[in-house]
């Protein structure tokens, strides 16, 4: 293993107990199982309990992480937290985070790039191990949507689910090495996946309440166009950056947010169903957790094995986009 790769050491998640099915959901509001499952690929969701929040999804995770392998908190040098569903605005997740793990010596910020999250995380995490500026970086994404959905707005609530993904990076372990990386944004879609208010531009007052602003709000078929051609572009940065083709892919692990979506991507990269990692039926979306948890699970079935070239790809609000490739080193 070459000294200077920046690697993701080990994997965790952390979804919550309780599972809302697409039956709960019908009724609730004007939808149906058939319905949701045709049009999304979404059979059902985790929602975190009342005393549950973005901060304990992500320590929870965390934690799992750090027995997995025995690793002290206080060796850790930065904490980085992707989420769009924070506890507050003031303070940082990662702040809440850091105390509720221990992790005492570990500076802690958060990025905002909703779905996109983990992998400008992943870019962050790189740059700052390769800079010298932190040897141990923990990266988590974590969201708990349901705090920000409309459940009588049948376009989004079918969609989104809680959980959290964690992951441990440093340089010159064995794990998976992150290789390229791309990243874009179009500030110019920003209105195409929002939450209105709340911010300073329309602090919370009664009418915004009253207005449901506090709730996330999508152009989902806008959202589709961009979503599969923005994705597409940034892979083929990805790959021919490192000189391979879509062939070589072992694992298109893409943002799980619409079975639609993915299916586009994966036939204009021509690859074949078992070869796409699929959770969005379990865990729906997830926001910036659905590419760590699925990795998680991808690592925790044993399903990626020495020399497996990795595709992460997402796609959210911003409009922000991002790939990288990773490589497996396991031995």
């Amino acid at each position: 293993m070459h000294n200077l790769s920046v690697v993701i050491r080990a994997t965790a998640s952390y979804l919550p107990e309780k599972i809302l099915t697409n039956d709960d959901l019908s009724r609730m509001v004007d939808t149906s199982d058939e319905w949701i499952v045709t049009r999304t690929g979404i059979k059902e969701r985790k929602i975190a309990a009342e005393d549950e929040y973005s901060s304990t999804l992500g320590a929870n995770a965390a934690k799992k992480l750090l027995a997995k392998l025995d690793f002290d908190p206080m060796g850790i040098d930065l904490i980085i937290v992707s989420t769009m569903t924070p506890d507050y605005i003031c303070p940082s997740t990662a702040a809440l985070i850091q105390h509720a793990i221990g992790a005492k010596n570990a500076a802690a910020f958060d990025i905002a790039a909703a779905c996109s999250g983990f992998v400008y995380g992943l870019s962050t995490a790189k740059a700052y191990v390769e800079s010298g500026l932190a040897s141990t970086i923990l990266l988590i994404s974590t969201e708990k949507n349901s705090a920000f959905i409309d459940f009588t707005d049948r376009n989004t609530c079918v969609l989104f689910g809680d959980g959290a993904g964690a992951c441990l990076i440093q340089k010159g372990v064995q794990g998976l090495v992150i290789k390229e990386l791309n990243l874009g944004a179009s500030g110019e879609e920003s209105g195409l996946i929002m939450i209105p208010a709340g911010g300073c531009r329309f602090p919370a007052t009664n009418a915004t309440v009253a207005n449901k602003q506090h709730f996330l709000q999508m152009q989902g078929k806008e959202v589709f166009k961009h979503a599969v051609r923005r994705m597409e572009e940034s892979i083929n940065v990805c790959l021919k950056a490192a000189h391979i083709s879509p062939e070589a892919i072992r694992w298109l692990i893409p943002h799980q947010a619409n079975i639609r979506i993915i299916d586009a991507l994966a036939k204009r990269l021509s690859l074949p169903p078992e070869k796409v990692a699929i959770t969005i039926d379990r865990f729906a979306n997830t926001s910036s957790a659905t590419i760590p948890i699925t990795l998680d699970l991808l690592m925790d079935q044993k399903k990626i094995v020495d020399k497996d070239i990795l595709l992460l790809t997402a796609v959210g609000g911003g409009l922000t986009w991002g790939t990288v490739l990773l490589e497996a080193r396991l031995s």
